[in-house]
């Protein structure tokens, strides 16, 4: 790999006689990873259904290598259902060092594609919220496609400012995270544009940039939370200089132990930080776990106006179609043409750039409503009325995620669930022995 001089010149000064081990790391492929979703799949299915060894990686318990050989798991029916995440190793750290759990709230600020942010989920188990925010807007629509197919129900995903945000939203996270945006020289080795945009001129831009982030995060933590921070890079500047900058400016703030068992200590006098090489098992991640002393409680949310009887009416006959249990007691929520099925607790979202908020139950079509994809990714296929449950080598599998129609027992009428080896991926609307694909078109396969 043709690697900038400068950066090699910078990683020799900074590892010394462990250069020519992370210099031979290039010369093999990048390691290849995989996260459990436990929202919708448990690890002895995975392991049964994936068409590879699955080997645990010290980042978090939820993450396997995978041998870099064969199929991408993109392509598999599970990763459509959303049974797991293709990650990276290494970058599952973070969220492991964040330790979110269920019935907090928490903050993901630079949060695309969704990585991390379907980790925090999985973590939280469906109790609390998360809000999953992304500056850039076609990013944030990933973002939102991933959280989606994860089948996150008490999610919001924004696309805001962070000072903007975490002005607004003050003092409202138990933790937040930010993985900022960096000169991305962890991911060399699988991503040849990170290669070609590095220098030092970005480094240093990078640095003041994640700064100014660290800085808006301040405002949405209350005294007694957890701020994480991290990148995929390896320039001091951008690390331990970063993180001794904030604690400077922010007397109120101590840094913690990050309790990861992979990588190394910190350099510089942060030992408490941790640094990951391509030599630790990982392409290559900083974490820095950061507590804000004093204790007090997450600030109010505002729960929205309670919804129209006629906005109610309607999710209820959808939901009744759909489940067998009824419509939970939650807030209900019209935005457009799509009623929205809320989290408890949230705060005002005007103003803050929200793309969605908790689960799409049904969109308007006119004069009746239809039930929303979204809607089926959260769901388990026992609460279904109808579920249509296929192996995960059946034809009929690939041809609905082809968008084919598919054959179904002549006496099933109303939507139903299609299931990928128990694990929900899409729906449909069946009549006359036939079920009409109801799987969106962005996502078929070709």
């Amino acid at each position: 790999m043709n690697l900038p001089q400068a950066f090699l010149q910078r990683m020799q000064a900074l590892l010394g006689e462990e250069f020519p081990a992370f210099l031979a790391c290039y010369d093999s492929p990048h390691l290849r990873g995989i996260r459990l979703n436990p929202l919708k799949c448990t690890e002895e299915k995975l392991r049964e259904a994936f068409p590879f060894p699955l080997e645990p990686t010290p980042f978090s318990p939820l993450s396997f290598y995978y041998p870099a050989q064969g199929e991408k798991p993109g392509a598999l029916p599970l990763h459509h259902a959303g049974a797991f995440y293709s990650q990276e190793p290494s970058a599952a750290s973070a969220v492991t060092a964040l330790a979110p759990r269920p019935g907090e709230r928490v903050l993901d600020l630079c949060a695309a594609p969704g990585g991390k942010s379907t980790q925090i989920a999985a973590l939280l188990g469906g109790e609390g919220l998360l809000w999953s925010n992304e500056v850039v807007r076609s990013r944030a629509n990933v973002l939102l496609s991933n959280l989606e197919r994860m089948g996150v129900r008490n999610a919001v995903v924004s696309s805001c400012r962070p000072d903007v945000l975490c002005s607004a939203l003050g003092g409202f996270f138990d933790r937040v995270l930010v993985d900022a945006p960096c000169s991305g020289e962890g991911m060399f080795r699988r991503d040849g544009q990170a290669v070609a945009e590095w220098s030092e001129e970005h480094v240093r831009s990078c640095a003041v940039r994640q700064g100014a982030i660290l800085d808006s995060a301040v405002q949405a933590l209350r005294p007694g939370g957890t701020l994480v921070y991290s990148t995929c890079t390896f320039s001091p500047e951008e690390n331990e200089e970063t993180v001794s900058a904030f604690l400077s400016r922010h007397p109120d703030f101590t840094l913690g132990e990050t309790g990861l068992a992979g990588g190394r200590p910190g350099f510089f006098g942060l030992g408490e930080t941790r640094r990951i090489f391509p030599m630790d098992g990982g392409e290559g991640h900083f974490v820095a776990l950061l507590r804000r002393q004093g204790e007090a409680p997450a600030a109010a949310g505002e729960e929205p106006a309670p919804a129209s009887a006629s906005t109610r009416a309607a999710a209820r006959e959808v939901w009744d179609t759909v489940f067998r249990a009824p419509l939970p007691e939650l807030p209900l929520l019209e935005a457009g043409e799509r009623i929205l099925l809320l989290p408890r607790g949230l705060p005002s979202l005007r103003g803050l750039g929200v793309l969605r908020a908790g689960v799409a139950v049904c969109e308007r079509k006119g004069r009746r409503c239809e039930p929303c994809h979204s809607l089926f990714m959260a769901a388990r296929p026992q609460k279904l009325r109808l579920c249509l449950d296929l192996p995960l080598d059946s034809p009929q599998l690939a041809a609905f995620l082809h968008g084919e129609e598919l054959d179904v027992p002549a006496q099933w009428r109303g939507y139903c669930g299609v299931a990928a080896a128990g694990v929900l991926t899409g729906f449909g609307k069946c009549s006359g022995g036939r079920l009409k694909n109801r799987y969106p078109k962005g996502l078929r396969t070709l």
